[in-house]
C-alpha cells in the first residue's frame, strides 16, 4: 500500500512498491486532480524508473488522460513543466536514496507539491476495496514526446541569470542521476569552464559514492583539476551543495546566507526575511541577526519552506541539505537554479567562494547521526528522558533535534554545541539512547 511521507512516496522497488501500485495511483490521481491537459512525467536514472514511469502512463491512459514523457529529467524540471503547461506532473525518483529504492513526487498544475489533503484523498481511493482499477489491457498509447518541453526548461535556466564568467572553472558532480540530462550546457551558456563527473548512469550507480550525499567526491575532483568551485547534485537534482577551491564544503545554509546577504545589500530581500527549517545551523541564525535579516523557521521539508515563503511573499528559503527555493524562479527546490544564482553572486562580487562563505556566516560545530530502527516500537518515555539529559548537558549553549525520518526507517539526530567534542559526545549518547529505546 502506497503511503505519502514528507516528500512523496518512497520504498524498495519490487518489494515495497510495484509498477501496479503506480498504475493504480495514476488512475486515482486522474480522479482527484482532474487534469485539463496531458500530465507531465519525468524520471531519474534508476534501473526500475522506466517500469514505474510506463506504469504511470498506462494508468493515466486507461482513464482517458494523455501524458507527456520528459524521459530522464530533474524533479524541478517536472515541477516547472507542470506549471508551464498548467497540468499535474509526476516525477519517478527516490531522490538521494540507493538505486534499489524508488518512489514518486506529485505536482499540482501550479507546479507545487501536493498538499496533505490531496495526498489523503489519493490514499483513501487506493485503500478503498470498492475502487477497482480500470484494466490497461488494450489501452491506446496516449503518451506524447516531451523533448521540446525539456528544452524549454533549459532555455529558462539559461535566461534565469545574467553573467559571463569565462575565468571561472567549475567541476560538477551529476550523481549519475537526473542532472545528466542537462549538463553541461546550462552552465557553459555563461562562459564557465565546466568539467562534469559521474554523468554515466548505468541504472545502479545513481548516488553511489557521488553526489550531494558524498560531497568528498567533487571536493577531490576540484583539487585535482585546480578548479574554482565544485557543485554536486543529488539523484533527482532538486538539491545542490558546493565546495570551494580547497575542497571545503559549502552547504545549503551557507549558500542561503551568501544569497541572502547579496540580496539584502541590493534591496532585493522582501521584508529582510529568509525561511529555513529547524535543521539550519545556529551559526546561520546568528549571522542573519547581525545583518538585520529575520529568519522564519519551519519543520523539515521544502513543502513547508515553500508554504512559508508563499504566505509571507518572501524571496528566499531552503534547507541545509541544499534544497533552496527562489520563488520568483521556481516552485520547489531546484539544484540548477540554485547553482546559477550562487555563480551569479560569485561573478558579481569577484571573490573566491571560500572568502564569500566565510563572510556570510560562521558555522557552529554540528553533528548529524542516523539511527536505524528495528522492528520493536520506540519507548518514547525512555527516549524523552535521554533528550532531557542531553539538553541539560548543553546548558543553553547549543541545540538538539531528535526526529523520525519522513523518508526512511531511521531516527535523525542533530546536535550543535560550542565545541565539536561536546557535540560528538552528546550525539553519541543520544544515538545509544535511541538504540536502547528501540530494543
Amino acid at each position: 500500500m502506497l503511503r505519502f511521507g514528507t516528500d512523496g512516496v518512497r520504498g524498495r522497488a519490487y518489494k515495497d512498491i510495484f509498477p501496479e501500485d503506480f498504475n493504480r495511483l495514476a488512475q486515482a490521481a486522474a480522479h482527484v486532480l482532474q487534469p485539463k491537459a496531458p500530465v507531465v512525467i519525468g524520471r531519474d536514472t534508476r534501473q526500475s524508473s522506466p517500469d514505474f514511469a510506463h506504469a504511470l502512463m498506462a494508468g493515466f491512459s486507461a482513464v482517458g488522460v494523455a501524458t507527456i514523457d520528459l524521459g530522464v529529467a530533474p524533479t524541478p524540471a517536472v515541477a516547472w513543466a507542470a506549471a508551464y503547461a498548467k497540468t499535474p506532473g509526476v516525477m519517478v525518483s527516490a531522490s538521494h536514496n540507493p538505486w534499489k529504492d524508488n518512489g514518486l513526487k506529485l505536482f499540482s498544475p501550479e507546479g507545487l507539491k501536493l498538499q496533505d489533503d490531496a495526498q489523503a484523498d489519493l490514499e483513501a481511493i487506493l485503500t478503498d476495496a470498492n475502487q477497482k482499477p480500470v484494466s490497461t489491457l488494450g489501452t491506446p498509447n496516449r503518451t506524447l514526446d516531451g523533448t521540446d518541453l525539456l528544452q524549454e526548461y533549459q532555455r529558462f535556466l539559461a535566461s534565469s541569470v545574467s553573467f559571463d564568467h569565462n575565468s571561472l572553472s567549475v567541476v560538477v558532480d551529476a550523481a549519475n542521476g537526473a542532472a545528466t540530462s542537462l549538463l553541461p550546457m546550462s552552465l557553459q551558456a555563461h562562459g564557465l569552464t565546466v568539467t562534469v563527473i559521474n554523468a554515466e548512469p548505468d541504472g545502479q550507480n545513481i548516488n553511489r559514492k557521488c553526489g550531494s550525499t558524498v560531497p568528498g567526491t567533487v571536493a577531490a575532483a576540484v583539487v585535482k583539476h585546480n578548479a574554482d568551485i565544485g557543485l554536486t547534485f543529488d539523484g533527482d537534482a532538486d538539491r545542490v551543495l558546493a565546495t570551494d577551491h580547497t575542497g571545503e564544503l559549502v552547504d545549503g545554509d551557507q549558500i542561503i546566507a551568501i544569497c541572502a546577504a547579496d540580496r539584502q545589500e541590493r534591496h532585493k530581500l522582501p521584508d529582510s526575511t529568509v525561511v529555513v527549517t529547524v535543521m539550519s545551523n545556529l551559526g546561520f541564525h546568528r549571522a542573519m541577526a547581525e545583518r538585520g535579516i529575520t529568519v522564519v523557521t519551519t519543520p523539515v521539508g521544502d513543502r513547508n519552506v515553500w508554504a512559508a515563503l508563499h504566505k509571507g511573499n518572501w524571496a528566499l528559503g531552503g534547507e541545509q541539505s541544499g534544497h533552496v527555493i527562489f520563488p520568483e524562479l521556481a516552485t520547489t527546490g531546484d539544484g540548477m537554479v540554485t547553482a546559477l544564482q550562487l555563480l551569479e553572486v560569485l561573478a558579481r562580487r569577484k571573490m573566491p567562494l571560500k572568502e564569500l562563505a566565510a563572510e556570510a556566516m560562521t558555522k557552529m560545530p554540528q553533528v548529524l547521526r542516523n539511527v536505524k530502527l528495528g522492528a520493536n516500537p520506540i519507548d518514547h518515555q525512555q527516549l524523552s528522558t535521554a533528550i532531557a539529559t542531553a539538553e541539560q548537558t548543553l546548558n543553553g549553549s547549543g541545540r538538539l533535534i531528535v526526529r523520525p525520518s519522513g523518508t526512511e526507517p531511521v531516527i535523525r539526530i542533530m546536535v550543535e554545541a560550542e565545541t565539536s567534542q561536546l557535540a560528538q559526545s552528546v550525539a553519541a549518547d543520544l544515538a545509544a539512547a535511541c538504540v536502547a529505546s528501540n530494543s
